[in-house]
């Protein structure tokens, strides 16, 4: 009886062990880096908590907004010298563990490892990854929607805009390539030429540029959140120094890291500096980084995505001129089908935002009522908010306008689409689709109230005296109503 029970209690540690190790097998950590992510290693990434709804029977789409990240870029030349800083910082690190013969845990490639991008002059553009990444989005999205684009192409129809930064426009380009694919004469393809514009001075896209109140906010922010990182990086600092012998500092394991987000995302290398994590230091990065990304671009302050108004408002107008021009039966072809546009990641983050997407019970409520939100919950609590899910290379929005017949409630809907999926909207029920007015009454409306002027050029001192003179203003017009003491002794405006 005894060897029974024994046998039995080895079987199942086996069956613990064998569970553990098919886990870590199954670990990927292309789909952990943040926004650093690559658009196919999390695109069909869905949490199966959420099932999607469906837009009512009979609909169909009459127009689509896109609000896409750039694809997978080069590191910018700021980061390629980190890189090339850290590569002479190992080596030095390496010889001192050999002069004290700790050198037989240091992994084979930190010898003499070279940062693959040392001796490059330029950074920051679109690798052939990204271009892939727009270029077969572009495919998709035709072939989603061919009600859409169906029709010979023209600017007016088909709006293509990016900022002026050369990763975004090159991506509008990849876009463009694969949606108009076989639709024109030129060369093997059969492409055609399109037009993508930009703006010098882009409120739209580039929002936050402009804004010096956010500016300002981000820079008195960015100290709080190195100092909620530290613990974190120190704890990982030191085990991996444990672990490997080597004397790494803080800032080797911030460099470490990155270098491991780099290597995965844009040279498919997992086995070199990602490797000296193990999945639960990962997951630990990971959520520093996530963290970052929620409160210097996120629901972390009002201001991140509140900024992002102008954009918002320009897609409500682009939904009520296509539902108007659906009313009033315009011949096909004179009126615009979508409105295609690249941007950033600090872009797409704040327009998430606006539309209420990876918040979590009661939270909708809590930034309806400006009420600051809790932080993404720590590892091992799962959470809505990734940045891997929020804005990936190549990451977007769409939201798809449908007209349906006349016995539904509603005559338009809206249906908001993340990264190609159906997405839950708290201020649409949970749902991902809902009527035009309540989507535009409940998400838009509570957003669009403000001014990005104001928000963004007003200095909080003056608005703070705004609201004292409103608050006196008032008080003075209960005293004196109007008709009484309103005017001076000679009819003068006091």
């Amino acid at each position: 009886m005894a060897r029974g029970m024994a046998v039995a209690l080895l079987l199942m540690l086996t069956a613990i062990a064998g569970a553990g190790y098919a886990a870590e097998e199954a670990f990927d950590v292309r789909e952990h880096i943040c926004t650093v992510t690559r658009y196919g290693a999390v695109k069909d990434v869905a949490s199966n908590a959420y099932v999607p709804s469906s837009v009512p029977d009979g609909c169909t789409p009459i127009h689509l907004n896109l609000v896409a990240r750039h694809g997978t870029r080069n590191p910018t030349k700021k980061r390629m010298r980190q890189l090339e800083n850290l590569a002479s910082h190992i080596q030095e690190l390496v010889r001192d563990a050999e002069e004290k013969n700790l050198a037989h845990n240091i992994p084979a490639w930190l010898r003499g490892w070279m940062s693959p991008w040392k001796g490059k002059a330029k950074g920051g553009e679109l690798i052939s990854k990204g271009e892939d990444e727009l270029y077969d989005l572009g495919i998709r999205t035709r072939e989603r929607f061919p009600e859409l684009f169906s029709q010979d192409y023209h600017p007016d129809i088909y709006r293509l805009k990016a900022t002026q930064v050369p990763r975004a426009a090159a991506s509008a380009v990849a876009f463009g390539m694969g949606l108009f694919s076989g639709k024109g004469t030129l060369g093997p393809g059969k492409h055609r030429a399109f037009a993508v514009t930009s703006d010098a001075s882009d409120i739209l896209l580039r929002f936050f540029d402009s804004c010096a109140n956010y500016k300002d906010i981000r820079k008195k922010q960015e100290p709080a959140v190195d100092k909620l990182k530290e613990p974190i990086l120190d704890e990982i600092t030191g085990a991996i120094a444990n672990r490997y012998k080597l004397n790494f500092t803080r800032q080797d394991t911030a460099s470490l890291w990155f270098l491991c987000k780099e290597e995965a995302s844009l040279l498919d290398i997992t086995n070199q500096a990602c490797a000296l994590f193990n999945p639960n230091e990962v997951a630990l990065l990971e959520w520093t980084d996530d963290l970052e990304v929620f409160m210097l671009k996120g629901y972390g302050k009002a201001l991140n995505y509140r900024m992002g108004v102008p954009l918002l408002k320009d897609v409500i107008q682009s939904m009520e001129e296509a539902i108007q021009a659906n009313e009033e039966k315009h011949p096909p072809g004179s009126y615009e089908k979508a409105r295609l546009q690249f941007a950033h990641a600090e872009t797409v983050v704040p327009f998430s935002c606006l539309l209420g997407l990876f918040l979590e019970g009661s939270e909708f409520e809590q930034i309806q009522r400006e009420q600051p939100l809790p932080h993404p919950s720590r590892p091992p609590h799962n959470r809505n908010w990734r940045g891997s899910i929020v804005a990936p290379f190549g990451g977007n929005n769409m939201l798809v306008l449908y007209s349906c017949p006349a016995n539904l409630s509603s005559k338009y809907y809206v249906q908001v689409l993340h990264n190609e999926h159906p997405t839950s909207m708290p201020g649409c029920g949970g749902a991902d689709s809902c009527p035009f007015e309540v989507f535009k009454e409940k998400i838009a409306a509570p957003h669009l109230k403000h001014d990005y002027n104001a928000l963004c050029n007003v200095k909080a001192a003056q608005v703070e005296q705004s609201s004292v003179d409103s608050k006196l203003s008032a008080l003075y017009r209960w005293l004196f109503p109007p008709g009484i003491n309103e005017l001076g002794a000679h009819g003068n405006e006091l």
